[in-house]
């Protein structure tokens, strides 16, 4: 006879490997992402994501996505805009309750699989803020490489770095 077993408190857990981490696409328009909605976290930028699509557009798959983990919204994730001269980037956070449980690094994983999965000559970038900070270390344990300093229109002076394979 199989017994039950519960599973910790999310928080609780230290390691993430055996979870089952999706990426769930925010449709193009408000009024068809009502799942997202009731959740705070996801209504937090829900909005912004969708005023983003009106200015970069919406191309499947270079959009942004909320993470699941076993059913739980736990972050985001997403390119910022279709590949341009053979270039991507991504962005990705996680939800300030899952924070420092390896989800970001994970999150990152899911969009560079689905980068090399569209279109495998694309080169992967993302920014970081100019400091050694957490998205460093996600972005270092994923395979990219800090390439410089580069200036972002909406962010100023940031670190830039590549994923390489």
């Amino acid at each position: 006879m199989r017994k039950s077993v519960l599973l910790p408190n999310l928080a609780s857990i230290g390691t993430l490997s055996l979870m089952n981490l999706q990426l769930i696409p925010i449709k193009e328009f408000l009024h068809e992402n009502v799942e997202f909605e009731a959740h705070p976290d996801c209504r937090e930028n829900l909005e912004m994501s969708i005023m983003f699509y009106s200015r970069v557009g919406y191309v499947v798959p270079w959009i942004g996505y909320y993470a699941s983990l076993d059913g739980v919204w736990v972050g985001s994730g997403g390119f910022k805009g279709r590949p341009m001269d053979g270039r991507v980037e991504i962005a990705y956070g996680t939800f300030p309750s899952f924070q420092h449980q390896g989800i970001g690094t994970m999150i990152c994983k899911e969009l560079v699989m689905l980068t090399l999965r569209t279109d495998p000559t694309i080169k992967i970038t993302a920014r970081t803020l100019m400091e050694e900070n957490h998205s460093a270390k996600i972005l270092r344990k994923n395979g990219f490489v800090w390439q410089g300093v580069v200036v972002d229109p909406d962010d100023g002076e940031v670190w830039e770095w590549e994923y390489v394979r």
